[in-house]
């Protein structure tokens, strides 16, 4: 049971596994350790448990913060459909969002993303007649780079002296492809720059521009989708929900708003957390899922960082791009105001994708390098039971951190005027957007909201407000820190930075993670029928 650190609460007297934070990788670990007899205690500095998994409540609307559609789960022999059944015990519930699970529009012109793999080949030529070679082509070669991943990433959860014998075998032929830019893998396939700009239409799925991306990052999610997209029935929360069971059926726990203040390390060994409040508590293993850039540059006592040369290793890796939710609330359901389940990718039609971002940046006056428009209370059957005749819809864009960093000292709602203002004039700016491809929702707006890289650094504790963690550039792919173990013993790391970014990866590091600790197959055990 979710309980909160700031009431009387009843704690096992010791826990075996504790675990910073309850995002999707660590909620995904706990699971697993729990189903291997473990008692695990996951400690959340927010108020709501989940991380970028949680809803929030306004004004008599819920929205869903960072799950806006997940793929492969319809297929209940899929690698992802299976893990989500383990850690929930088959209690999480999806929807299907339908034929048409992206739509790419690029100024006046839009292009569907179509569920199947043919079906998608053929949609994609029927735009593109002439480009019918490369378009296979490009299929092909996502199913070919995605093959080559999981050597890669069994490689992570090898004990070191294993990987010092067959990782550069396991890695080999995977940095083949992950040394290359997304741009340039699909400039060697057609010089056809509006197909380029079309199929690369899901990059803000992973937040870097095509002429700066790897390859492989873009192969992950393009492939991720291909068999079409799903929301959970109920919304994100119920991921917290049917995994805390899991949890809480082995002795686990689940608290909120308790935070961490340093983990505490003895000759070399992890030993247990200290509280902010300066309580402690111990375990035989620590499991960070804040992200490797908080973990070392916030967690880790400084010797222990300097010991082992951790900044060095972080000035490898950058953080990925910060961003703004607009969340809006409307009169009306989403049958009454024809609210699609269809995903939109809104972009300029004057430049590729890399020069938008490089004119946003300059100057953030000028048009956004992307609007994503996300329609959850048309994507849940069971919005309607609970918000009748009310809607919802998500606008993100990119938006550089020092357009907010001046408040970056300041509070939580209180701001000020200032930065209020700013906050209006970008929400006008994404309602406008809004109004322009879904017309008939003007004048139907009860409530909006919108969120900045302050408030993700408030509450999910990025120092920069990112969204996805660490860049998923070439070089990040090349870098073997980037792994469940540290040097540190007993100190493990879990989350979107272990593998790659978004719900889907996150919940892969879970098994990568909970393999390390325990030495054994877990994926063997979760991918076997029952």
């Amino acid at each position: 049971m979710v309980q909160s650190y700031k009431k009387k609460i009843e704690l096992q007297e010791q826990y075996d596994t504790i675990i910073i934070g309850t995002g999707m990788g660590s909620l995904s670990t706990g699971a697993i350790l729990a189903k291997e007899g473990q008692k695990v205690l996951l400690l959340e500095r927010h108020y709501e448990p989940g991380g970028f998994t949680h809803t929030f409540k306004r004004k008599g609307y819920e929205w869903d913060v960072g799950i806006h559609y997940i793929g492969d789960v319809q297929r209940k022999e899929s690698g992802m459909r299976r893990l989500f059944d383990y850690i929930s015990d088959s209690k999480l519930e999806w929807a299907d969002m339908g034929e048409v699970y992206d739509k790419i529009i690029i100024g006046d012109k839009s292009y569907d993303f179509v569920k199947g793999v043919q079906n998608f080949k053929d949609k994609m030529s029927s735009y593109f007649p002439d480009e019918k070679e490369a378009i296979d082509t490009y299929v092909n070669l996502v199913f070919k780079v995605n093959s080559k991943s999981k050597r890669y990433y069994i490689d992570k959860a090898l004990p070191s002296f294993l990987s010092t014998i067959f990782g550069e075998f396991m890695r080999k032929k995977y940095y083949k492809f992950s040394d290359k830019t997304t741009y340039e893998t699909l400039r060697s396939l057609t010089d056809n720059e509006e197909l380029i700009k079309v199929l690369l239409g899901q990059y803000g799925d992973y937040g870097l521009e095509p002429k700066k991306s790897s390859f492989v990052m873009h192969a992950a999610v393009a492939g991720h989708y291909f068999a079409g997209g799903s929301f959970p029935v109920g919304g994100s929360s119920q991921i917290v929900k049917t995994v805390d069971k899991v949890i809480e059926a082995a002795g686990g726990t689940i608290l909120i708003s308790a935070e961490v203040d340093e983990v505490i390390i003895e000759n070399n060994s992890a030993k247990g957390v200290r509280m902010k409040d300066g309580n402690t508590f111990f375990a035989k293993n620590i499991i960070s899922g804040a992200g490797i850039m908080t973990t070392y540059n916030k967690l880790i006592p400084p010797s222990s960082v300097q010991r082992h040369q951790l900044k060095e290793q972080l000035q490898q890796v950058n953080r990925s791009v910060a961003h703004a939710c607009l969340y809006i609330g409307l009169d009306g359901s989403p049958e009454e105001l024809q609210l699609p389940k269809t995903n939109y990718w809104i972009y300029p039609d004057d430049l590729d994708h890399d020069g938008c971002v490089e004119r946003y940046v300059n100057d953030v006056e000028q048009p956004f390098p992307v609007v994503y428009v996300s329609f959850p209370s048309a994507k849940d059957p069971d919005w309607s039971n609970r918000y009748p005749g009310k809607s919802t819809i998500d606008i993100i864009t990119f938006v550089p951190y020092e357009t907010f960093e001046p408040w970056a000292n300041t509070r939580w709602k209180k701001r000020g005027e200032e930065y209020d203002e700013l906050k209006e004039k970008m929400a006008q700016r994404l309602l406008k957007e809004l109004y322009k491809r879904v017309p008939q929702v003007k004048g139907k707006v009860d409530y909006y909201e919108l969120s900045t890289p302050l408030t993700t650094q408030h509450f999910v504790n990025y120092d920069k407000g990112e969204i996805y963690g660490l860049d998923h550039t070439p070089k990040r792919f090349r870098q073997k820190f980037l792994k469940p173990r540290t040097p540190i013993k007993n100190l493990f790391l879990t989350g979107q930075d272990v593998i790659t970014v978004g719900v889907g990866s996150a919940l892969f590091s879970g098994v990568l993670t909970a393999t390390a600790l325990t030495r054994k197959n877990v994926l063997k055990k979760i991918m076997s029928p029952n």
